[in-house]
């Protein structure tokens, strides 16, 4: 009897010993796995972003067509030399790129047509308390700040607004924001860049600029850089930050 038990504890640790080592063998050609993996995955990001960084074009971030504007960029009055197009005021540089992404969007849609390009800080800040006043009245439980907050989703206050650089223009079929055909909208920012332009809020990099999606906005960065920003899917934000990286 003792010699059987013997046997069977015996054999139970040979259980043990064999599972200990199945498991340690499992782990560890995991380890060895996902370990060069992981590393040629990280490898392969930073390898990723040095060809972004080396494939930029030949611009600063301080020249006068990448100005940026925004809410953590708030700027004083630019007071810009400005022409007028069908109506519109813009930066008298970038004039006739206007005149021809507008000729190029109207081949597309004829209803086309300009809303809006430079506004004056002092008008911008206008603007912006009568939007907050008209949220404040649509719905009375929402306090100033939070009308604000809300607001700035698709209006910026004095200062942060891109319009008053003369280089943004609002270009839609419609007088409402995000009332395009998409389809057209589509079409119009694939050969934007052709003349310059991005489209400036596009809805997946609303954490970044932090304005909603904007199917009229257009802003103009030059040619060349608007061509990088498309190709590789670069918000304005993004492509500042690459390009102070570089230099």
């Amino acid at each position: 009897m003792k010699q059987r038990n013997l046997l069977t504890f015996t054999l139970f640790l040979i259980m043990l010993a064999v599972a200990a080592m199945t498991v340690y063998l499992f782990n560890y050609q995991q380890e060895s796995k996902d370990g060069p993996l992981a590393s040629s995955s990280s490898s392969s990001v930073a390898a990723s972003k040095e060809q972004t960084v080396a494939a930029l074009p030949d611009v600063s971030a301080d020249d006068w067509e990448l100005v940026l504007v925004n809410r953590d960029n708030v700027t004083a009055e630019m007071n810009p030399s400005l022409t007028e197009v069908d109506g519109v005021a813009v930066d008298s540089r970038i004039a006739d790129n206007v005149r021809e992404f507008l000729a190029a969007a109207q081949a597309i849609d004829s209803s086309e047509h300009l809303i809006s390009g430079y506004r004056s800080v002092a008008y911008q800040e206008e603007l912006f308390d009568n939007y907050v006043s008209q949220e404040r009245a649509d719905d009375p439980s929402l306090t100033q700040s939070q009308a604000e907050e809300l607001v700035k989703t698709y209006s910026q206050p004095a200062g942060a607004s891109e319009h008053q650089t003369g280089l943004a223009i609002d270009m839609s079929t419609v007088d409402y924001l995000n009332a395009s055909d998409p389809d057209v909208v589509a079409q119009i920012a694939e050969l934007a860049p052709d003349y310059g332009f991005v489209l400036r809020f596009p809805e997946e990099k609303t954490s970044l600029t932090g304005v909603g999606y904007e199917d009229w906005h257009f802003r103009y960065v030059g040619t060349e850089s608007a061509r990088y920003m498309t190709k590789n899917n670069l918000c304005l934000e993004e492509y500042i930050a690459l390009l102070k990286e570089r230099d």
